[in-house]
C-alpha cells in the first residue's frame, strides 16, 4: 500500500498535469497538453517519491526548454 508521501507527491504531480493539459488543449499548445498528459500518467508506475519528483523535474525542464525555444 501507498504511504502518504507517495499520495501526496502523486496528487500534486497529477494536479500539475491536469492544469497543464487542460491549458494546452485550450489554447491549442501542443507542448504543454502532451507535458500535462505524461504528468497525470506515469505517478501510476512510479513507487518511489524521489523518482516521482525527478521525472517532474525533467518534464518541467523540457517544458520550460521547449516553450524557450518557440515550440
Amino acid at each position: 500500500m501507498p504511504d502518504a508521501g507517495w499520495l501526496v507527491a502523486s496528487l500534486l504531480v497529477s494536479s500539475l498535469g491536469v492544469v497543464l493539459l487542460h491549458y494546452g488543449r485550450k489554447l491549442a499548445r501542443w507542448p504543454q497538453a502532451i507535458v500535462g498528459g505524461a504528468m497525470l500518467v506515469y505517478p501510476y508506475f512510479v513507487p518511489n517519491v524521489v523518482v516521482m519528483l525527478i521525472v517532474a523535474a525533467v518534464l518541467s525542464g523540457g517544458l520550460w526548454l521547449a516553450v524557450r525555444l518557440g515550440w
